[in-house]
């Protein structure tokens, strides 16, 4: 497959800048890879295509409000810090990006919050844009971290939302089962489950199965070659417990359906996988990149946004979908205004 494939003409308009009022109530396009009919839902109908005993793999992560806001020392020059990962807990040491990176250099020390409330110091550039920085903090690593994210924003994807951030971006650019902290981006297809509809769904005896994949900044960065398979992704975290791994092979096992919510756990599912097709527990990191054809070994089923042109999302769920039904679901969306993106509508691959 070549990249060109997987551009199409989407409106900017379409393109949700805010999240709906209640996540569940968000659009919902069920497509049916088998005979390819499309059927136009609200998101919490989700519950009509599951059946008891069939399990959701949801992504527990956690975003944290990664992008800060400071000064560089003398000239006072206003910086973008976005923290990209933990490297040393003990030192404050992390891996972030910086902009305008160049003018960034070892040595310099940065600013945060009114009275320098933090203060950080560059001791390392990694690459053209990324550095290493030494936080200098007296307090408990606690009163570090709350410090940290008093004054940090939630990094949503403000060149994608075409507006700043806004005060209800911290409760709705997470999920309502995050619980482990450590993604820059939030798992966008697990926003539209609201605590209600889980409810419901347990009622109804659907099993829950939880990974985790902290997301990083690799799902937005473009793929700039037009083979493929020259593309490398970044490595992102991921961790399967034995309990998750145990709820889905039995599934499997018994043949009921296994619906991965969203591209992440997609992901995270087939990157751990045995001979035979079942899930492995696992932890450590996963750089697979899934495009079309690929033959999926765990989930049968798959809710996800609809994603912008050209992006490594929009190629796995091509994957998943098949690249001539997807694109003509999509050609469907955009005629029918669905909501593209991290706030968008949503779609339910059966």
């Amino acid at each position: 497959m070549k990249l060109s494939q997987f551009k199409y003409n989407l409106p900017k308009d379409l393109i949700a800048k805010f999240p709906v009022e209640n996540r569940d109530e968000s659009r919902l396009m069920v497509l049916n890879r088998k005979t390819g009919k499309i059927e136009h839902r609200i998101f919490k109908d989700i519950i009509e295509y599951l059946n008891e005993n069939d399990v959701l793999v949801f992504n527990n992560t956690k975003v944290f409000p990664a992008r800060l806001y400071g000064n560089k020392e003398k000239t006072g020059a206003e910086i973008e810090v976005f923290l990209l990962r933990e490297l040393n807990r003990e030192q404050r040491l992390w891996d972030v990006l910086v902009d305008p990176a160049r003018k960034i250099r070892i040595g310099n020390k940065l600013y945060f919050g009114e009275d320098d409330l933090l203060v950080a110091e560059v001791i390392d550039n990694t690459t053209s844009r990324g550095r290493t920085l030494r936080f200098l903090f007296d307090g408990t690593y606690e009163e570090f971290k709350d410090t940290l994210y008093r004054l940090g924003e939630m990094p949503v994807p403000k060149h994608i939302l075409q507006r700043e951030v806004v005060p209800e971006d911290r409760e709705r650019y997470q999920t309502v089962y995050a619980k482990y902290e450590g993604a820059v981006a939030a798992p966008t297809a697990g926003l539209h489950f609201s605590k209600h509809l889980l409810k419901r769904l347990e009622i109804k005896g659907i099993n829950f199965a939880e990974v985790t994949l902290h997301v990083g900044l690799g799902n937005f960065r473009t793929v700039d070659v037009e083979d493929l398979t020259k593309h490398k992704m970044d490595s992102e975290q991921i961790i399967i417990m034995e309990e998750a791994a145990r709820i889905i092979n039995k599934a499997k096992s018994e043949q009921h359906n296994i619906c991965a919510v969203g591209t992440t756990v997609l992901r995270t599912l087939e990157s751990s996988v045995t001979t035979d097709g079942f899930l492995k527990p696992f932890e450590g990191w996963t750089n697979k990149f899934i495009f079309p054809p690929y033959d999926f070994a765990v989930p049968n089923m798959l809710v996800t946004n609809f994603h912008l042109p050209l992006s490594t999302l929009l190629m796995m769920v091509s994957a998943f979908a098949g690249y001539d039904q997807l694109m003509d679901a999509y050609k469907v969306a955009i005629k029918e205004k669905y909501r593209f993106g991290t706030y968008g509508d949503a779609m339910l691959i059966i």
